[in-house]
């Protein structure tokens, strides 16, 4: 368990050094075609269908090469 929390802490740390010193490199994410937007007078909702697709796909890629 210890293990799993330190590589997870890593992967959050390594995103958001990437968002501060970089934050045009992951500006596509959340605009792929399949992100739903919808916007009304008083309220926003966002559903990036596609994006946790990819995210899924990534994920599901590394643990198995990891294994």
């Amino acid at each position: 368990m210890a293990k799993w929390l330190i590589v997870v802490g890593l992967i959050i740390l390594g995103l958001g050094l990437i968002l501060h010193f970089a934050p045009g490199l992951l500006k596509w994410f959340g605009h792929l075609p399949g992100d739903m937007h919808f916007r009304g007078e008083r309220s926003q909702v966002f559903i990036p269908i596609t994006s946790m697709i990819l995210v899924s796909l990534i994920l599901t890629v590394i643990l198995n090469l990891w294994r």
